[in-house]
């Protein structure tokens, strides 16, 4: 008896295998160098074990990569159902880590409720449920993004989060969560002229934060006039670019820092990339950089050939609140930016950081393991329409809306035009073909 041969399991996408090949390879990164910028700390306060940090970024790592595989498997469809409770959560959370004796405050910030392993952050789940909310609603009713009124619940509830967010103060956070809505909306169709006075709005309000809070506006000055006070706030900054321009090429090899045992401040969190800019040099930081743009492609990739108008939001809107804070914390550590304090992604030490970055990148991969090629047999998604409305986003799929509206009416235009030319060279034979029996059958008669 001959057994019939299982079928071979399809291979994943492209853009699937580049997103896990980034994220486990960032990961992998930062274990190490989290290991390397905070081993001697970890001598000197822990008890004699350089091991401290290295042990809870590989305990976070752990359930972030349970998350991430739950879910890559069907997490799309979970949260779409949870993002209301996860948005009523993430602002209740918002409300009580400001309440006395509730928030832990550290270096003058109350971001933190808890303490030890379960610490926790909760603008990095607001940040995190404003995307989630911003694709939701977009999807749901694309029609809310022609007019600012329509967008004006979402923008209410976003703005919300934000004052809580700089009122901890985390400034840094409420910066990376507005780029990465303003990115939604202009991904779902939002035009910028409806969002200028948004911007205008944001602009002010935030003005306003670093005019009340002396460290913000000391961190602007340090940034503006970095030689004018290096003792004082300008000291991380210009320790940050000494560590980099120290590095070189090649770098002075792995755990062969200066900067990170007595010069550089928080060298295991917001400035661990300049630790690898001086451990592995110009070429390590061109790898940093490379595996970061290998996530945005393949993000965007997902995004482009979603099966719905959810998932491409989901996607897109995932890729840029991740993309937005390592660009804002890599121009930061090159004093191209002023400090904020953000954690680089997968690679900076934080748990709740790593556990819900590792989630988000988890439901990047679950668009993207389900692309619209494998459910229709076609290779793109060619506009066709689903019960959430069009499948199209105007920037994803490469295009401005405009345009796609031209080219929907030029090849409507098209068909129509084919169908009357051919209606017409019907008739026309028709008319030709009587015409001729009628001169048949009179010069029949005729001859008779």
């Amino acid at each position: 008896m001959s057994s019939q041969a299982k079928p071979k399991p399809a291979a994943p996408p492209l853009e699937y295998s580049l997103l896990l090949t980034a994220t486990l390879c960032l990961l992998a990164v930062g274990a190490v160098m989290v290991f390397s910028a905070s081993s001697a700390r970890s001598l000197l306060n822990n008890g004699g074990s350089g091991f401290y940090y290295l042990e809870r970024t590989v305990a976070f790592g752990a359930i972030g990569l349970v998350a991430m595989r739950i879910l890559a498997v069907r997490g799309v469809a979970a949260v779409k159902v949870l993002t209301p409770l996860l948005l009523g959560a993430s602002l209740f959370l918002l409300f009580a880590v400001l309440l006395p004796g509730v928030g832990q405050q550290v270096n003058g910030s109350q971001r933190w409720i808890g303490g030890g392993l379960l610490q926790f952050q909760p603008s990095e789940l607001a940040k995190l449920a404003l995307v989630l909310y911003g694709a939701f609603l977009l999807a749901k009713e694309p029609k809310r993004a022609r007019t600012l009124s329509g967008l004006g619940p979402y923008l209410l509830i976003v703005g919300l989060a934000l004052l809580l967010i700089a009122k901890e103060p985390d400034l840094g956070t409420a910066i990376v969560a507005s780029l990465a809505v303003c990115c939604i909306l202009f991904l779902g169709g939002v035009r910028a002229r409806t969002l200028a006075p948004v911007g205008i709005a944001i602009a002010v309000i935030g003005i306003g934060m670093i005019a009340t809070h002396p460290y913000q506006e000391a961190r602007l000055t340090g940034f503006l006039h970095p030689s004018s006070d290096t003792s004082g706030s300008g000291f991380q900054a210009k320790q940050a670019t000494i560590a980099v321009g120290s590095g070189g090429i090649s770098g002075v090899g792995l755990g062969e820092s200066v900067q990170k045992a007595s010069y550089l401040p928080e060298a295991h969190t917001d400035m661990v990339a300049a630790v690898i800019g001086e451990e592995l040099g110009f070429l390590g930081m061109l790898v940093l950089v490379g595996l970061f743009g290998m996530f945005g492609y393949a993000g965007l990739r997902a995004a482009h050939r979603a099966r719905d108008r959810y998932s491409k939001l989901l996607a897109a809107g995932l890729t840029s609140l991740i993309l937005a804070q390592a660009a804002l914390n890599l121009f930061a550590v090159l004093g191209l930016a002023p400090l904020t304090g953000v954690p680089l992604p997968f690679v900076s030490y934080g748990g709740t950081s790593l556990v819900l970055t590792l989630a988000s990148a988890g439901l990047i991969l679950n668009v993207a393991r389900r692309p619209v090629a494998s459910a229709s047999g076609r290779s793109r998604g060619t506009g066709r329409r689903t019960a959430e409305g069009p499948a199209r986003l105007r920037v994803v799929e490469g295009g401005s809306e405009a345009s796609v509206l031209r080219a929907r009416r030029g090849a409507t235009r098209n068909r129509n035009g084919k169908r009357a030319a051919s209606g017409t060279s019907r008739d026309s034979g028709r008319r030709h073909g009587g015409a001729r029996r009628a001169g048949d059958r009179r010069r029949r008669r005729a001859s008779r």
